[in-house]
């Protein structure tokens, strides 16, 4: 097999793999609209039963004593109970944070330095589309509340030394009890600390069980939405092991959960123990919404259980960080918040290093220095290709000796026939005579394919190439839209990627020019190889990020350019004649194994005469 033909085979590796992640990656849409549908439909029916029985009651109360208009609570709740909602904006260098003293919370957490696809500011928080905390306390005997209904004291914001405030919420509570809601937001940080401060805990909370839900919200930040809504996942730490849900749709944790995030392509909330609080329980329920023009890509219901010691007074910390997938700020936050970022998990997990420690700080280094995104990618390209240079040239080296030997195989086949057998046989004596190494062309292909995704997984997740304009792509994020179709055709899309378009056509001359450096052309499917190669690559290329298909296109240049330097100035073909005389010439000694091949082969080419 020649080593054209091995290339080709390389490539074909190449699709497969990259249709076994695209297929892996997704989630059949239907199938989780139905179960969105099924989610939402039981969701309703209880709250639908719970607001029947709660009217029901209300009119039976009514009718038994028309004065009474709500609960009274017994503990001292009732001036939490009623109240008017009043805002409070707190802000730093990198955030906006709106606090409300109903549930004494944030309800609308913005980040200044990103916009999203509307040219409005990024929101990881807010109210309006149900997201937030809550938990429940006794009020009384037999009676309880959510934290989120209760009107808190008005809240107060304290400057301190360091920069830093601290906006503190405490309930009305006049029978001894107390609770205090406390946030600290500091200079140039994208971490709050939340601090629970608790006086009668043992009387607020039952059996030291502190059950906090969170209902957490992804919105719509990009202009094409289709990679943020694949890369919806949920990462935690759970017993110091990291762990992410993309694909699948309930979780429940029975070891400590250190920190728990819900993420999205470039953002991420997530919700981290403080120092003594235990997280020690707990469930997740993801709902996503793969409908393209919803503003909504996915919702959580997640219930934690955090244990304390029954005490008077109690103290639970916690830190919710909103911010971007950016892996030196995460690698600041907690231990392991940096594996949220997309580069390789599961069955790519083994790119991961190629990126942390290679791709990553050549790519930081260059952008430290250049401005252009676009330039770094083609300086990160030529340097991949420089370092693997030395294995291109080997290919190349072994495609010119099998080409020498083109003709000395044409003449082996006339002389032996259409025997398969046979023919394997006589060119594995012709290779070892020669000195050549058939499989030698095989290996740049296969090195492509860690490569390529481990670029899949770093373009699609590095943050920095977010709103980057490049030529005539405005976001090298995302896919290169020259020509929208307005509506979609199955397998390709609606649109066209001229990144894709051009990444396609330089492949499909690569595969020419291999094909025309081999004589041979005998096999059907090799002769039609470089035409349906090239379709595959446009139906997965068209809705890749531009980054992607840029490196691609300019890998491909340089493929070419190798490619006829190598051919026809670098290597002298008469020498390779020489060199593969003076190898035939030299004394073979045959290794155990390869007697061992020919007595088989042997004995099969007499079985099959005896046959005959």
């Amino acid at each position: 097999m020649g080593t054209d033909r091995n290339t080709v085979i390389g490539f074909v590796l190449l699709g497969v793999l990259l249709i076994a992640y695209i297929f892996i990656s997704t989630k059949n849409s239907h199938e989780l609209q139905a179960q969105r549908m099924h989610y939402d439909d039981s969701v309703a029916g209880v709250r639908a039963r719970q607001a029947a029985e709660a009217r029901q009651k209300d009119s039976v109360a009514q009718a038994q004593n028309p004065t009474v208009a709500k609960p009274v609570d017994t503990v001292g709740f009732n001036a939490a109970i009623n109240g008017v909602e009043k805002k409070l904006t707190v802000e730093n260098d990198l955030l906006k944070i709106v606090f409300n003293n109903k549930g004494g919370q944030p309800v609308l957490v913005e980040l200044k330095n990103f916009k999203s696809y509307d040219s409005t500011p990024v929101k990881l928080l807010d109210a309006a589309t149900g997201n937030g905390f809550s938990y429940t306390i006794n009020t009384g005997s037999n009676q309880s509340a959510h934290i989120n209904d209760l009107y808190f004291r008005d809240g107060q914001v304290v400057k301190n030394a360091d920069g830093s405030q601290t906006v503190s919420y405490s309930l009305p509570a006049p029978n001894g009890e107390s609770l205090t809601h406390q946030y600290t937001i500091r200079p140039n940080d994208y971490r709050i600390d939340w601090n629970v401060i608790a006086g009668g805990a043992d009387k607020l909370f039952s059996q030291g069980n502190f059950n906090l839900d969170w209902h957490a919200y992804l919105g719509r930040t990009q202009l094409y939405s289709a990679i943020d809504r694949r890369l919806v996942s949920t990462c935690w730490s759970e017993d110091g092991e990291f762990d992410y849900m993309s694909r699948g749709t309930e979780k429940s944790f029975t070891k400590p959960v250190q920190w728990l995030a819900f993420t999205q392509q470039f953002f991420n909330t997530t919700l981290i123990a403080g120092q003594g609080t235990s997280i020690s329980s707990g469930t997740v329920r993801v709902t996503k919404d793969n409908v393209d023009s919803s503003n909504t890509l996915a919702r959580a219901e997640i219930a934690l259980q955090a244990k304390f010691p029954v005490a008077a007074s109690v103290t639970l910390p916690f830190q919710i960080y909103y911010g971007p997938n950016d892996f030196h700020i995460l690698d600041q936050q907690a231990k392991g918040m940096t594996k949220i970022i997309d580069l390789g998990r599961g069955m790519y997990s083994f790119v991961r290093p190629i990126n942390v420690y290679v791709i990553m700080p050549i790519f930081n280094f260059f952008k430290s220095n250049i401005a252009s995104f676009g330039i770094c990618i083609l300086l990160l390209t030529l340097f991949i290709r420089l370092v693997t240079s030395p294995l291109v040239y080997t290919s190349y080296l072994s495609s010119a000796k099998m080409k020498a030997l083109r003709p000395e195989i044409d003449a082996m086949k006339k002389r032996v026939g259409d025997d398969q057998q046979a023919q394997g046989m006589e060119q594995i004596k012709l290779f070892r005579e020669a000195g050549v190494n058939p499989a030698a062309g095989c290996i740049p292909a296969l090195l492509q394919i860690p490569i390529f995704f481990a670029l899949y997984s770093f373009f699609n997740s590095n943050i920095g190439l977010r709103g980057e304009s490049f030529l005539w792509s405005h976001d090298l994020s995302a896919y290169d839209s020259v020509l929208h179709f307005g509506f979609s055709i199955p397998g390709y899309g609606d649109h066209v990627s001229l990144f894709a378009l051009l990444a396609v056509v330089t492949s499909f001359l690569i595969s020419l020019y291999g094909m025309s450096m081999t004589p041979d052309q005998s096999n059907p499917a090799m002769k039609y190889m470089p035409y349906i190669m090239p379709v595959m690559l446009l139906l997965f290329f068209n809705g890749l990020a531009s980054a992607l298909t840029w490196y691609y296109t300019v890998s491909n240049v340089v493929t070419l350019i190798l490619q006829f330097v190598i051919q026809h100035y670098i290597i002298d073909h008469d020498k390779i004649l020489a060199k593969i005389q003076e190898n035939r010439n030299k004394p073979k000694t045959k290794s155990k194994w390869a007697e061992r091949l020919e007595q088989m082969q042997e004995q099969q080419k007499q079985a099959q005469k005896a046959r005959k």
